[in-house]
């Protein structure tokens, strides 16, 4: 026998089974029955849940939002009972307030009428356990309360801008208090909850919003001493600045200008640079 005969012929041997082996690999990945080197794909979809990184915590998400720190967790405020003006008459109205009297270095931020629905603004407000208060219109927020139910999920409160936006200065008694109760009656029916808060449209109210206000249930109007437009924070009264107890509201955006998430991020950035963090709105009044 030759040196390395036998070597060959068992080299020639093994050839057949190699081209064998890479037929049927060829073939199952052609079927699409190759197993895949994936390894979330190979566990499935409820074990690969198992394994995805948790969502991040506040601490961790601050950066992802535009925040060079986090956000101070707010104190836990005492009990308290909300003032009301009396009417001649005796019936109680609600109280008009755009700043809350307190110690705590907080501010309350708000958001109006509902037309933005933003599902990265809900991942926001989840990772960074952020509180906010949505007072809703119907023909704005009507089309989808399901973006709005899963903020509540998250601990925002929901309150009400009435059914159609209308200013209601000046109207008749009936029409204010069917824009009133009528949004009262359509969160109760979408969201399951009635409100206590209401936001009068444009800030426009007078006596008579205030007696269908407290009609409709109403325990305190809301409007705002600073606002958050998309060129800067404006205010409509005091000081230049934020102070503890502001009443902030993050306005709609009615040109193309920053987004939801954006206009929250500088406002934010504005309440820590003065020492402040964000307190529940509905925790105060």
């Amino acid at each position: 026998m030759r040196p390395g005969a036998g070597r060959g012929r068992a080299g020639r041997g093994r050839r057949p089974g190699r081209c064998v082996a890479a037929l049927l690999a060829s073939a199952l990945l052609l079927t699409g029955c190759a197993q895949s080197v994936d390894p979330i794909e190979r566990l499935g979809k409820k074990a690969a849940e198992g394994v995805r990184p948790p969502s991040p915590t506040p601490d961790q998400a601050y950066r992802r939002w535009g925040l060079t720190e986090p956000l101070a967790r707010p104190p836990r405020p005492a009990a308290r009972a909300l003032a009301l003006t009396p009417q001649s008459a005796g019936r109680a109205l609600p109280r008009v307030m755009d700043h809350i009297p307190t110690r705590d270095r907080v501010v309350f931020l708000t958001y109006d009428d509902g037309a933005e629905k933003d599902p990265r603004f809900v991942d926001m407000v989840r990772e960074l356990r952020l509180p906010v208060s949505m007072f809703l219109t119907d023909s704005a927020a009507g089309p989808d309360y399901g973006h709005f139910a899963r903020l509540h999920q998250l601990g925002a409160g929901i309150q009400n801008h009435t059914l159609d936006h209308r200013a209601l200065a000046g109207l008749p008694y009936a029409g204010q208090r069917a824009e009133i109760c009528g949004q009262q009656d359509r969160l109760r029916s979408s969201l399951g909850l009635r409100p206590r808060l209401f936001r009068p449209p444009y800030g426009s109210y007078d006596t008579t919003t205030l007696r269908a206000a407290a009609d409709c249930g109403i325990s305190a109007v809301v409007l705002w001493r600073a606002a958050m437009t998309p060129a800067d924070l404006v205010y409509t009264r005091g000081a230049r600045h934020l102070r503890p107890g502001d009443i902030v509201l993050v306005g709609p955006d009615e040109m193309a200008g920053p987004t939801l998430r954006e206009r929250t991020t500088r406002l934010l950035r504005r309440v820590q640079q003065r020492g402040l963090t964000v307190g529940r709105l509905e925790d105060y009044l």
